[in-house]
Formats: structure tokens, sequence, C-alpha cells
């Protein structure tokens, strides 16, 4: 990586654990060449609704594209050390996945309540990983590194002109296209407007805010040496057509906290 440092380990809960653990595989330029391409009518074709009651989509679709793409390996077989954190739906405690498939650790830990259904993993059920540690540095401490750099994406709002409404396209679908409406419809935590706010909106600014609290409390248990903050608006979490406009603002966002640590 840039700055003269380079990766030995990394831990990831939720998009964190997607992102990062696409990186110890050493496949984050292909992932990145894939997302940046995607358009807001791909990302419609992407999702696998679900009739059940413990989610509103599958997300086996989704992963099967990205194990294609990336390919399947194990995380014990990874160039480098990798932790996907994930929740246990039954007990609340904070799992760490550090052997098996990749793509079923990432699936558990990305494994959004209400919308994601969750992941059978073992014998353990298992939701997103930021419902217990949004900021997992925890599980690097024990490794030989010299730096400590944590990504946090629930840093202070920041006014940013918001993309258009996406308006999902005509199907024959009845299901798929009130799927499509309800993704459209997500706004970006940390955006006040005036219409009133519906069950899912509740439901997400009270995650967004209990993600908040944690963050605050496990960076001060454990301080990394260098934080690099993204504004907790920059970007809703289904706009994945908004790749390189994301990738852009991190690499700002991550030569601005280095130049402010040094």
């Amino acid at each position: 990586m840039d700055n003269g440092y380079q990766n030995r380990s990394l831990a990831g809960s939720s998009v964190g654990a997607l992102v990062g653990g696409i990186h110890a595989s050493q496949k984050l330029e292909v992932y990145a060449e894939w997302v940046s391409a995607l358009e807001r009518s791909h990302v419609l074709r992407l999702l696998d609704p679900t009739l059940g009651r413990d989610g509103l989509i599958k997300g086996e679709r989704i992963i099967g594209v990205l194990g294609e793409l990336i390919g399947d390996c194990r995380i014990e077989d990874l160039p480098m050390a990798f932790t996907a954190v994930a929740t246990d739906l039954d007990s609340g405690e904070e799992v760490w996945l550090r052997e098996g498939p990749l793509f079923d650790a990432i699936r558990a830990s990305t494994a959004t309540p209400l919308v994601f259904t969750p992941f059978r993993h073992g014998e353990r059920t298992l939701l997103d990983g930021a419902l217990v540690n949004p900021l997992p540095v925890t599980p690097t401490l024990d490794d030989r590194t010299d730096l400590t750099i944590a990504v946090n994406l629930n840093g202070p709002v920041e006014p940013k002109p918001r993309s258009q409404a996406w308006v999902p396209p005509a199907s024959g679908n009845p299901y798929r296209h009130r799927t499509g409406a309800f993704i459209g419809g997500l706004r970006p935590s940390g955006v006040h407007r005036v219409p009133a706010r519906g069950l899912l909106d509740v439901a997400f600014l009270s995650t967004q805010t209990m993600h908040d609290t944690i963050t605050r409390l496990k960076l001060m248990a454990h301080t990394p040496d260098v934080t690099i903050e993204i504004p907790r608006n920059a970007c809703g979490f289904h706009e994945f057509w908004r790749a390189q406009e994301m990738i852009e603002l991190g690499r700002e966002r991550a030569a601005r906290a280095f130049d402010g640590a040094g």
C-alpha cells in the first residue's frame, strides 16, 4: 500500500469484512474493476428476494457472483491474516471467523438484519458483525505489525450532494418490483428529511445510532495509530453504483489521515 506500509493483517465487520476479505485474497483490484462498472439496474439483478420472515434478500446470488469473480478460497490459506466478525443471533456474542470458506464468513458478517437473511454457520445462526463491533481492532492486536489503521465508516456527517433517487426498472415480477422500490427508497444514515419516516427508516437510523456508540467505545478501548474517517452519510449501503466515487473518497481521506498522523 502507499506510505511505505504493507498490509499484514485485516479484520472487518459487514462491508469491512467484504472488502477486507477480498483484499486479503489479493484480488482487490479485480473487485474494484467489477464494482466500478456496476450501474443501478445491475444492482437489482443481483438481488434474490425471499418469501421468508427473517429477511428480504437471501444474499446467495451476490455471494455466488463474487465467489466466481474472486475464486473459492479458505481463510486459513489466504496470504495474510484475516478475521470476519459476526454476531451470534441466539447468544449475542461476537464471533471471529478465521477458518473455513472465505465467502461463508463474508456472508455471515454482512447479514444485515431485516435486509439479508441470517446465515447458518455450523451450529450457529449469525448476523452482521457490526451489531456488536463495527470497528474490530481487537482481532489484530496479537499480530506482529508496526501500525494499526482503522477505517471508521461512522464518521461525522458532512453536507454532500445526493445522487438522484433510484427508479427501479419495470418488471413483470411484482415482488421484485417492490424489492427494487424498497432498495431505491433507502436513505443513507445521517441525512434528515422532513417527510415522515417509515418502519425501515426508523430501524436503520436506530442501528446507526447504536453503531456510533459502539464505535466510540471500541476506539476508546483500543486506539488505532491511524484512523481514516469516512462520513456516515457518504453513501447508502445499497449504492454500489457509486463505487468509483467512494474509492476516490477513501483515498483522499486516507491521505488526509496519514498527513495528520505525521
